[in-house]
């Protein structure tokens, strides 16, 4: 990741999504935090136009103070960040299958959701059922649930499935 995806990284972490408002600091109040030592004032800058370039984040005003604000989209961007799947050196031999049925007004985050699914590498079995090797990470759970989603989602732990041979060569596992 480069010097500019790193400071990205950092406002993204920086925002709680329990906490929406985020105070805009001065690059000097921002640097004082643990993982954004010696970004310099245009980088600063730079970053927070690039977020809000990309529809990830607002700065809103409130009681006549600034602060930064996650859009939706940008928080589904921290989920994909947060949710990635950290790899393992041994299988299990336990299938994680997502079935979902997201309504047509949800249309994006659907086709977020799908997003996050391949960029996880979970391979489509049918439309809207995907399946991979190791656990969701329990952060991607918790915020589907935050955002009104985990309703229209099942996750479950599947221990046989018929002709999983093609699925264990695609994913490099051995039971």
């Amino acid at each position: 990741m480069g010097r500019a995806g790193f400071i990205i990284e950092s406002f993204l972490d920086a925002i709680d999504l329990d906490i929406p408002l985020l105070p805009l600091e001065s690059v000097h109040h921002w640097m004082k935090r643990k993982s954004c030592k010696n970004i310099s004032h245009k980088s600063y800058r730079e970053t927070i136009w690039k977020l809000q370039h990309k529809n990830y984040l607002e700065i809103v005003e409130k009681n006549n103070k600034k602060f930064l604000k996650l859009t939706e989209k940008g928080q589904l961007e921290k989920l994909l960040r947060k949710a990635r799947i950290p790899r393992q050196s041994e299988w299990d031999g336990k299938w994680r299958v997502l079935m979902f049925d997201i309504p047509e007004k949800h249309r994006e985050k659907r086709d977020f959701f799908r997003y996050l699914l391949k960029q996880n590498n979970y391979a489509m079995l049918q439309a809207s059922v995907f399946i991979n090797p190791y656990p969701l990470n329990p952060e991607a759970l918790k915020y589907l649930k935050k955002i009104g989603l985990m309703e229209f989602v099942r996750y479950m732990e599947v221990f046989m499935l018929d002709s999983d041979k093609d699925l264990m060569k695609k994913f490099g596992v051995s039971k």
